[in-house]
Order: C-alpha cells, then sequence, then structure tokens
C-alpha cells in the first residue's frame, strides 16, 4: 500500500536525519525503499529524477534541514513543463 510505504520512507528519513544534516544540509533528498536514492540542489532537480526512475512513486522527496517538512506526494508538486501545455 503507497501510505505505508510513505511512512516507511519517512521513518528512513528521520533515522538518518543528522547524518543528512552532516552530510546534505539545505539539499532536496529521495528516499524509495527505505533508501536514500540521492541528493539534489533543487527540488526540480529531484524530483525529475525520482519520476525518471520510479515513476508516480512512491517516493518521498524533502530538504534537509528544513523546518515543518511535510510529506508532499511529488506528483502534486511537481509539473514538468511539457505537462503544463
Amino acid at each position: 500500500m503507497a501510505g505505508s510505504e510513505l511512512q516507511e520512507n519517512i521513518e528512513a528519513f528521520d533515522a538518518m536525519r543528522s547524518t543528512l544534516e552532516e552530510h546534505h544540509l539545505h539539499k532536496y533528498v529521495v528516499f524509495h525503499d527505505r533508501a536514500l536514492v540521492g541528493a539534489y540542489d533543487t527540488f526540480h532537480t529531484a524530483a525529475r529524477e525520482a519520476v525518471r526512475r520510479f515513476g508516480s512513486g512512491p517516493y518521498l522527496i524533502r530538504q534537509v534541514g528544513a523546518a515543518g517538512n511535510m510529506p508532499m506526494p511529488a506528483s502534486v508538486a511537481f509539473r514538468p513543463h511539457h505537462a503544463s501545455r
């Protein structure tokens, strides 16, 4: 179920939070299957890579060190330029 998979990715992010803050502060990280996929300079780059690799997910994109991180499906927040035409 996608909801439980998202929750597992949130838990993986939380478990790695101190390491992520040490090495990837202010970067956008992608988690999939409870594993860190990568760290990216922009949300757009992180979302583009997540969509390329995992389609509609589930996966988690969060900015390391951002206050009040709220889970948001990337499909809601990210729309490639060609999709808006």
